[in-house]
């Protein structure tokens, strides 16, 4: 029994394990089974760190460099890059995302009674939108990075696909389920039949209807909140003295994760001082120059998904920017969150209406909506998928972990 499954996710990840004829979580940061996609390269201390204590360790003050949403570079140009630690080393973006699969299958490895050298991963529809090309080498960068890791035998499983897995067992009838699984990087469809007769089989191939995503997830209503509020008092869509935008391309590499770090070069950080004529209100090239002198963004993009957070089910918070300046506050409103994610809330819809289309079904027969995934906690977007499936039943998964628990059913039937 000396297999796993690995759920690696643009913001969380989680490892499966079997349990007898049972599937178990393993713990992954002391207790916890879900686990942060972060790593933090501790220059101070000359040492790595994972999941929560990356970021707390980079809240902390400790000098080096923070890797969040890995996931995202496969496919890209990046992925093949190196990025600085800030200590005059680098390391490749895909050597970065070995290291955390490596974490990962050591937390696994205590609870395995061999060593685990089989392994099935999860993976989005699509990691990268309308080029199969990129996609294909994405699922092969991260085989790679398994493969270094030991796991020899690998197989792949779409994450909504492993999620019906998850929902499925817990059914006494047969019926349409459309999965939606809307993470950090990707929403993912599936329309998938499902049922107890059905979960016996191992090859599900024919039950799958369809399967569509796109490339906007949490990590895109991180940025529109980033944009429209913080970003807005570094003098986002400030207008020059010509009537002009001022040049955005720094706005968005701040609102970015894995574009932060560029900012921070000297050849950039020159370039936005020769700006300031630009800013009819120069306060805010200073706090602009101030977040990049003080390497402030990741800092910042941390306060744009807490925001987030924060209103996701309504209410209203305060972003504090004290770290720019003292007493720069900023009010946010689920309303405010409503306005700035319009246009991603309409290209998940979409693509969900798209996957049934696909699959030749009517709106109507579609008997449940299942979601999963992180972004599913924001009730205005589960709320317009609903709105899209009027007859569907909605029913709410384990946002963080039905995926993996799902992989790990897969991996069962697979291996054993």
């Amino acid at each position: 029994m000396t297999y796993c499954a690995i759920d690696f996710g643009t913001s969380n990840s989680a490892v499966a394990l079997p349990d007898g004829l049972k599937i178990r979580l393993a713990p992954v940061e002391g207790d916890a089974v879900t686990l942060p996609t972060a790593v933090f390269f501790n220059t101070d201390e000359d040492n790595q760190s994972y999941g929560r204590a990356a970021l707390e360790s980079y809240i902390d003050g400790f000098d080096g460099r923070l890797m969040r949403s890995m996931k995202s570079i496969l496919g890209s140009p990046l992925a093949d890059q190196s990025t600085d630690l800030g200590d005059g080393s680098a390391i490749k973006y895909t050597d970065v995302i070995t290291l955390f699969l490596q974490h990962l299958k050591q937390k696994a490895q205590v609870l395995a009674p061999e060593p685990l050298t089989r392994a099935v991963l999860g993976r989005p529809v699509f990691f990268v939108d309308d080029d199969p090309k990129a996609d294909h080498l994405a699922q092969k960068q991260l085989e790679a990075c398994a493969h270094a890791v030991g796991l020899r035998e690998i197989h792949f499983q779409y994450e909504p696909i492993a999620a019906a897995f998850d929902y499925e067992k817990s059914l006494t009838e047969e019926g349409l389920v459309l999965v939606a699984d809307i993470g950090g990087g990707t929403s993912d469809f599936s329309l998938v039949r499902v049922g107890p007769d059905r979960a016996r089989h191992l090859e599900r191939k024919g039950d799958v209807l369809a399967h569509h995503g796109v490339h906007v997830a949490g990590t895109d209503f991180d940025r529109r909140v980033e944009l429209t509020t913080i970003l807005r008092e570094l003098g986002y869509q400030t207008l020059d003295p010509q009537g002009r935008e001022v040049p955005n391309r720094v706005y968005f590499d701040l609102a970015t994760w894995h574009l932060i770090n560029t900012v921070y070069t000297p050849k950039r950080v020159s370039e936005l001082q020769l700006m300031r004529h630009l800013y009819p209100d120069t306060h805010f090239h200073d706090r602009l120059i101030r977040v990049v002198e003080r390497r402030l963004g990741h800092a910042l993009t941390a306060h744009a998904e807490e925001a987030k957070i924060d209103v996701s089910a309504g209410g209203v918070t305060e972003i504090d920017m004290e770290e720019v300046e003292e007493a720069l506050r900023v009010q946010f409103d689920e309303q405010k969150l409503i306005e700035a994610g319009r246009d991603e809330t309409k290209r998940i819809v979409g693509s969900a209406r798209e996957t049934v289309k696909m699959a030749g079904v009517a709106e109507a027969d579609v008997g449940a909506i299942y979601f999963t995934g992180g972004t599913t906690g924001l009730r205005f977007l589960s709320d317009a998928l609903a709105a899209a499936f009027p007859g569907a039943k909605a029913v709410f998964g384990d946002r963080l972990a039905s995926v993996a628990t799902g992989l790990g059913i897969y991996a069962q039937r697979v291996f054993a």
